[in-house]
């Protein structure tokens, strides 16, 4: 069985129904026996695990999990080493690189961030093979994703909501912009990201506002 770390269920009382996440989680170990579903077993709590609620100095919101073989991780944008990168994580690393000086990292594993105190939170956590949003609105994941970002915002400071694509930007109300950066642009997929993405400089704004360190393996 998923299991949220101890740290965050203290942090998010008051916030989270315990009792419907661990109906969602039934739904999704029930989901499995009838389809694949990324990430792995064991890995949809990843992002919360590798990062504890006080070190969250930045928060990406991503949608839901890559849902090709191999790719999912439990980190939002992020696949394992040695995969191929995704197109819109491509295109993050583009900026990345733009933005800081960095050369593209050789690896698409943004376990360093996580590490650094970027929460790299899907608001769906889980997705079948094949089928973007397929746990969208059916698993009531976004209900628990939406308490995380309220209790980040009600009861710490200074973080920065990096919130691309008009997804994530919705998340925003959640979000007291009065103590908290909210840095938004279009998403960085193909699509869209020549509209807006590239150039917005998310992280060196990051780092100037918290030193956050973006620092990844090969760059």
């Amino acid at each position: 069985m998923e299991k949220l770390p101890d740290n965050w269920k203290i942090f998010l009382e008051g916030y989270t129904d315990m009792s419907a996440l661990e109906n969602t989680l039934n739904w999704v170990a029930s989901r499995r026996n009838e389809h694949e579903v990324y990430p792995p077993a064991g890995s949809i709590f990843r992002a919360f695990t590798l990062t504890c609620p006080e070190q969250v100095r930045a928060v990406i919101i991503g949608q839901d999990p890559y849902h090709e073989p191999g790719q999912a991780q439990g980190l939002a944008f992020s696949v394992p080493e040695k995969v191929k990168f995704p197109p819109s994580l491509k295109n993050i690393f583009k900026e990345y690189s733009s933005d800081t000086g960095n050369p593209v990292p050789d690896s698409g594993d943004l376990t360093s961030w996580a590490q650094n105190g970027v929460l790299l939170m899907n608001a769906v956590l889980s997705v079948d093979r094949g089928a973007a949003a397929s746990h969208a609105k059916k698993a009531n994941w976004e209900t628990f994703t939406d308490s995380v970002i309220r209790a980040l915002s009600a009861k710490r400071e200074r973080i920065v909501f990096i919130l691309w694509g008009n997804f994530a930007i919705s998340k925003k109300t959640l979000i007291d912009t009065s103590k908290h950066l909210v840095l938004e642009s279009v998403h960085p997929s193909p699509l869209s990201a020549r509209k807006g993405f590239f150039g917005s400089r998310p992280f060196s704004k990051t780092t100037s506002y918290n030193g956050v360190d973006w620092s990844l393996k090969g760059s």
